[in-house]
C-alpha cells in the first residue's frame, strides 16, 4: 500500500521558517521524481518544488525561488521543504506527490504526472 505522510506545518508568523517532511512507503522512493504542491482557499492546486531521483535536479516556482530548498533522503524514504522567509501568501495546504515517471523542466509542474498523493500538512503565515 502507497503512503505519503506529510508534517512539519504550523502557524508562523511573516519572515519564520518552517521544514516540511513527507514520509513515503509502498513504492521505491529512490526512483521516482517528487514534488511538493500547495492550495490555498479558493485556489488552484500548484506545484512548488520538485527533484529528480538522487537529488541530481530541482525546481521551483518563481516566488519560491532563493527561499525554498526541496531535497531528499533516499536511505530514510523521505522528502523535504525547507522553508524560509515566509510570506503571508505561503499560506496553503502542502502536499507531497510521487510522479509517474521522469519529470523536466516543462513538465514537473503539472499535476497529472503524478500519481500519488499525500493529505496534506498546513502552512499559515501572519502578517
Amino acid at each position: 500500500q502507497v503512503t505519503l505522510v506529510e508534517s512539519g506545518g504550523g502557524s508562523v508568523q511573516s519572515g519564520g521558517s518552517l521544514r516540511l517532511s513527507c514520509a513515503a512507503s509502498g513504492f521505491t522512493f529512490g526512483n521516482k521524481c517528487m514534488a511538493w504542491f500547495r492550495q490555498a482557499p479558493g485556489k488552484e492546486r500548484e506545484a512548488v518544488a520538485a527533484i529528480s531521483p538522487r537529488g541530481h535536479a530541482s525546481f521551483y516556482i518563481d516566488s519560491v525561488k532563493g527561499r525554498f530548498t526541496v531535497s531528499r533522503d533516499d536511505a530514510q524514504n523521505t522528502l523535504y521543504l525547507e522553508m524560509s522567509s515566509l510570506k503571508p501568501e505561503d499560506t496553503a495546504m502542502y502536499y507531497c506527490a510521487a510522479a509517474r515517471g521522469f519529470l523536466g523542466p516543462r513538465t514537473w509542474y503539472s499535476a497529472y504526472e503524478y500519481e500519488y498523493w499525500g493529505q496534506g500538512t498546513q502552512v499559515t503565515v501572519s502578517s
